[in-house]
């Protein structure tokens, strides 16, 4: 990304996939940032930006610092672990902005080291606090599927015999051999 690129980013402001920080120094408080992208649709933290969309960038210590605290992190402050891209952008001779790029987790759902899962909510994360919106979030990465079955079978593949015996052994239903006036089955 060229600085150029970087200011017409910054000039959207943040969002639902781009939120600024001037520095992080809490392991905990980048994994529930980490967390809260990876449980949506990914997104990009710029480090090194203040919230109000200036620039004061970062030393060459803090890029070293900055890196080791996201490598860390990512594999050891969220579950399951992520794997995440950096990218250091020159401002000047002295000052970098890092873009930590999380893409939207295939594992979800994932939380920070204290068991809470985080989820962005426009510009800014909240807790799952719910059965119901942890219900959805399972769903959105196909992993649980409330009042529906997942399967692409058809009813053609069902096999007959079984269902006959089903029907008798079960209902006490004979199995129609054809639709009679919309009645499936009689006594």
């Amino acid at each position: 990304m060229t600085l150029t690129e970087l200011q017409a980013q910054i000039a959207l402001g943040e969002d639902s996939r781009r939120q600024f920080k001037r520095d992080i120094t809490n392991a905990d408080s980048l994994a529930a940032e980490m967390a809260a992208f990876a449980n949506a649709e990914g997104g990009v933290i710029f480090l090194g930006v203040a919230d109000d969309g200036s620039l004061p960038g970062l030393s060459r210590s803090d890029v070293a610092r900055l890196n080791q605290l996201i490598s860390n992190t990512a594999s050891q402050h969220v579950r399951s672990p992520l794997t995440v891209q950096t990218e250091n952008i020159g401002l000047d001779a002295e000052h970098i902005v890092i873009a930590l790029t999380i893409p939207k987790g295939l594992d979800k759902p994932y939380f920070d080291r204290n068991g809470v899962i985080w989820l962005k909510s426009g510009a800014d994360k909240r807790r799952i606090n719910s059965k119901e919106e942890l219900r959805r979030l399972f769903q959105t990465s196909d992993q649980f599927h409330a009042d529906e079955l997942p399967t692409s079978a058809g009813i053609d593949k069902l096999d007959k015999l079984r269902f006959r015996d089903f029907l008798h052994d079960v209902y006490d239903l004979d199995y129609p051999e054809a639709p009679a006036n919309g009645l499936a089955a009689t006594r």
